[in-house]
Formats: C-alpha cells, structure tokens, sequence
C-alpha cells in the first residue's frame, strides 16, 4: 500500500449524454455543482476534512494544499476541475456547531464547454486506467439509489433521533404550515399545497416571533448601531414518501439553469449567487441584493420585466440594500487584486420565483505574499458578506445570534469546489435545505433589513426564496 494521492483524467464521449451534468445525478450521495448543463459530479469518498471556528477556512486551505503537494497527476484534459478537485461546504459562522468540510471523491465527471471528462483519485497502489476509471463509473452509476441518509446528514444543524416535526404540533405548540391559514400582520397566508401525507412546520422561530425579530433589527438600524441586517429563519418538511437528493438535485438543475445547483453531503440547494471563482489570476463574484416576488407582477399592466424594473430598480430601498453589498466585496477583495471592475448600474436577474438587483465584479488577482491568493485564502477575506450577513460585520453577526434563534449551519456558507492548479467556484448556500433524515428536510431563507423594512413585506420574501425547494420537493407550486 501507498499514501500517494494519485489522479487520472481521461477525456469523455460528451454525446454519450446529451442531457449534460444532470444524467450523473442519479444517486442520493452524488456530489453535485452544476449550471447550464455543465459542471461537475463526484461519487464515493476517499478523504475528507472537516473544521469548526474563525479559522475553518484557512485550516481547509493548509490541508488541501498539503494534499496535492506530492499528488501524482495524469491528466490529459487539463481544464478548470480537472485532477484532483474536492467538493465544499462550510459553515455560515465561527461559532457553529456545524462542521465545515472538504471531501475528496473516488470518481469525478466533469462537463465544460461541450468536452466532457472523467477522473479516478486513489491512495491504494491499484491500477490507474481509463479502464479502472470506466469500471468504477459504471459500478457507481449501476448501484442504484443511496438513499436519503448521504454521510453527514446525522451531524445536520438541527437533526434528531425523534420525529417530532410529523406531530400535530411541535414543541413550540406551532401548527404544521398548509394545515391552517397563517396570519401574517392581519393578512391571511394562503396555505401551501402538500404532497401527499406531507407536513410542513415552522423551525426555530414562528411567523410571529420571526416578524417581531425583523422589527428588532430595524429598530437597531434606526439607531446607527448598524445600516443592514440579514435575518434568516427555516421551515421543516415532513414527507413520509422519502426525500431524494438525486431527484431534487435533477428539479432544480432544470428548473433553475441560471443558478448553480450543489449538494454536499445532505446540503442541496440552487444558488444565484457566486460568492468567488477563480480561473488562473482572474476571479469574478455575482452579487445580489434587492429582491421582488415575480408573483407581484400578475394583474399588473405592461411587460413583467417592465413591472420589476420600476419597482425593484426604481426602490431607493432596494438600491441602498445592493449597494451596501456591493460595497462589502468589493472592500475585501480590493487587497487581492490588481484591477478589479464592476458594474455601474446593477441589472435585473430574471429566475423563475423572483427577480433581483445583480451586479457582476471581476479582478484579477496580484500575488499577496509571493503567491497568488487561492480560493480558500480569498473565502477567508470575504466571507460574510454584507448579502449574507449586514454591515458592520462584527455589530450584524452579534446581532443574527440574538435575534435568530437559529444555528444556519451551512445555510449562507459557501459551497463549491476547487482543484490543485488554485481554480474553484464557490457560491453562497442559499436556496436550499439540509437533508436530515430520509424523511425530514430542513429549508432556509433570509432577507436583508434595512431602514424602511417592513416585517410582513419580509415574511412574504422568505416564502418566495422557499419556493424552488418546496416546487423540487413536490410540496408546493
């Protein structure tokens, strides 16, 4: 036996599979990044790395490189993602519970640009092949469904042994949503429809006691402790028919081909939001702020675009809230780089459920220290953002504590991946869930406060951000 980390990357019969990234993703335990069709698909495990605290980042950051070090690599493909490449997923705070981790698959297929690839990494002295990599591909896609129970899902922020969310109230004496019409500032919430036998709870929080921490935050932004605040809360869902990671990855790569669709040991969700990635030296970032349901718009006169560019473009409120965003990358990448350009008027991000304030930053990247920074370094400098978090930093994290209620775990955490040649893409977990039983999902949502944030208004977003995973879990359209 040897401990040499070895890789293989062998080219791929893209036509083999017209449907692009999404015909791998058929197994519950699949390790996924995809957007438009391409992107990349990991199966197995062979090492893993997993951290809590302020310095999660950069911890992950030494092992990775140590790793690849000395990595044995034959790779005929040589692309971003090619080689030896580790899937992502990191806690939102330092003071998580929740362990960040890198996990390192046995068997990798990338797709780019109309090529396509595959990857063997081992650390046995076995044969390394077209055939060994063809032959392991095949016996993890013949090998059926995993299940639900990916590795990690027991160590999810709130899972349980019980199952307590299939009662007729939790503990909290919160009715199962979609069971009762929700009061929400006096309006009455249309209950959601629900697959059958399924039940959906409120999490740490009511809609109640969640608008009453919006009216907190506003309250403290109105004395200058702070400019902008972002709340998050989460929801349970119950479905006693099973809870398919495979099948929701496939839902949200089709439904949401503009974000990128992860998954990550239980972790799944489609992100528009791209906290960093890296090519070479260059590095890019898609920030959002400013958000408006496309339910909004029905009953309205003219083009629905028209209607998003007036309300949301046209929102002194929404303008403030993306530039603050704006601002906060922009700040902590700036030592990184040597050139750096953004846009001077933010667009309009057109996705099924909602539309957004985006603008797009592009750098390149100088060496700091006599090397140019690597994803995890530049992860490490801008996370949280200001999108994810408010600003100041440090006064909004104190302040998510005390109002939330709610450890995020990897909710509003990057997720991504990154290889040995220093390329990576990492979005921000956003629109997603955690698995956390073969039955049980947990899903989250937040929105940025800011002065003039009114808690009904709020509650109404976060509904709108549920919706891509409740429509992938069949629960809600």
């Amino acid at each position: 036996m040897t401990s040499t980390f070895r890789t293989l990357t062998v080219p791929l019969d893209s036509k083999a599979f017209p449907g692009g990234l999404p015909s791998f993703l058929v197994r519950d335990d699949v390790l996924c990044w995809s957007r438009r069709e391409a992107g990349l698909a990991g199966f197995g495990e062979i090492a893993r790395f997993t951290a809590t605290g302020p310095d999660r980042f950069l911890e992950a950051d030494i092992w990775w490189r140590h790793l690849v070090l000395e990595a044995e690599v034959t790779d005929s493909v040589e692309l971003p993602g090619t080689g030896p490449v580790a899937f992502g997923s990191f806690a939102f705070s330092k003071t998580s519970a929740h362990e960040s981790r890198l996990i390192v698959p046995e068997i990798l297929v990338g797709v780019r640009d109309n090529q396509a690839w595959l990857t063997q990494l081992r650390f046995d002295d076995g044969p390394l092949t077209e055939g060994t990599a063809l032959a392991a591909l095949d016996r993890w896609l013949s090998g059926g469904s995993a299940g639900a129970d990916a590795p990690g899902a027991s160590d999810a922020p709130g899972a349980s042994d019980g199952d307590s969310t299939t009662a007729a109230a939790d503990s909290a004496g919160n009715a199962p949503l979609g069971a009762v019409p929700l009061k929400a500032g006096g309006a009455v919430v249309r209950p959601l429809p629900l697959a059958a036998g399924a039940t959906l709870h409120t999490g740490s929080l009511g809609e109640e006691a969640w608008m009453d921490a919006v009216a907190a935050g506003v309250a403290e932004i109105r004395t200058g402790a702070l400019e902008k605040l972002v709340l998050a809360r989460d929801v349970v869902a119950t479905i006693p028919s099973g809870v398919h990671a495979a099948d929701v990855l496939r839902e949200l790569a089709a439904r949401y081909r503009e974000c990128w669709t992860y998954g990550v040991d239980g972790l799944v969700g489609a992100t528009p939001e791209m906290l960093i990635q890296v090519e070479g030296r260059t590095a890019q970032a898609r920030v959002l702020a400013g958000t408006l349901d496309r339910r909004d718009a029905h009953g309205e006169d003219g083009p629905p675009m028209d209607y998003a560019t007036r309300v949301l473009a046209g929102s002194e409120k929404q303008r403030h809230e993306h530039e603050i965003a704006i601002q906060s990358l922009t700040k902590q990448l700036a030592p990184f780089s040597e050139a750096m350009n953004a846009h001077d008027e933010p667009f309009i991000l057109e996705l099924p459920n909602v539309w957004h304030l985006a603008s797009d930053v592009k750098a390149e990247l100088t060496e700091v220290e006599g090397h140019v920074p690597t994803c995890l370094a530049l992860i490490n400098a801008l996370h949280p953002t200001a999108a994810v978090c408010g600003t100041p930093t440090l006064v909004a994290g104190e302040l998510i504590r005390k109002l939330e209620h709610l450890d995020r775990g990897p909710y509003a955490g990057p997720v991504g991946w990154l290889d040995a040649a220093g390329n990576g893409e990492w979005g921000i977990a956003l629109r997603g869930a955690v698995i956390e039983s073969p039955e049980t999902v947990r899903l989250y949502a937040g929105c940025g406060i800011v002065d003039g944030s009114q808690p009904e208004a709020e509650l109404a977003e976060t509904w709108a951000k549920f919706r891509p995973m409740l429509e992938s879990l069949g629960i809600s359209s």
